[in-house]
């Protein structure tokens, strides 16, 4: 089951009101720059991960932050989240096309930094 919410495309001839506080644009803009939602976004630019792999990939969140950055990725329609009927049941997550779309740039900006920085050993 994929879940999320649809979005009014940027073609359309109404466009948000960013600046105000009850814009929903706003609200995705905070969550996918919040201090883990990037890095949620950048994990899974690759491929899907269960939710433990993706504790484990990001270190530092805790599982209660981790749960709460899906869950607002998943209800601002950035990501997927399928449950498989198991004893324990196995949640996988993945990047929606808008969640691909909003990540390129961040995966760009990741890069160029990562490529900026000098080498690990020359620290």
């Amino acid at each position: 089951m994929t879940e999320g919410v649809q979005h009014r495309r940027a073609e359309t001839a109404e466009r948000y009101e960013v600046f105000h506080t009850d814009c929903l644009a706003r609200d995705v803009v905070d969550h996918v720059t919040s201090r883990w939602g990037i890095w949620v976004l950048i994990s899974l630019r690759s491929n899907s991960l269960r939710f433990y792999e993706l504790r484990e990939s990001i270190q530092g969140i805790s599982e209660k932050m981790l749960a709460q950055t899906l869950r607002a990725l998943v209800q601002d329609g950035l990501i997927w989240r399928e449950v498989e009927p198991t004893t324990p049941p196995q949640v996988t997550y993945g990047l929606t096309e808008f969640g691909r779309d909003v990540g390129e740039p961040l995966k760009e900006l990741f890069d160029r930094i990562t490529r900026r920085l000098p080498p690990r050993d020359a620290e």
